[in-house]
């Protein structure tokens, strides 16, 4: 993972955490990225790609745990994934 996107996390204030807030935010075209923990199980992570393919938002794997992009964004869970909004 490059140090850009976790400072991209870190200080960025308009970001959606979890699964669902970031599955119903894609929907609504309000997405610019999207950025995934490198241990999400498989039928999340082809979830999170068929919607990001569909609106054309990139997604960046990194090279963190759940609970490591957790911590990141502050939480005291793990967190699958994190997007951050237009």
């Amino acid at each position: 993972m490059t140090q850009q996107a976790s400072q991209i996390i870190k200080e960025n204030k308009n970001k959606i955490i979890g699964l669902k807030q970031t599955l119903r935010a894609i929907q609504q075209d309000k997405i610019n990225q999207v950025f995934i923990a490198s241990d999400i199980e498989d039928h999340i992570n082809r979830k999170i790609d068929d919607s990001c393919k569909e609106k054309n938002v990139p997604i960046i794997a990194l090279n963190l745990t759940q609970k490591e992009l957790g911590k990141l964004c502050q939480i005291e869970v793990g967190a699958s994934v994190v997007a951050i909004t237009k």
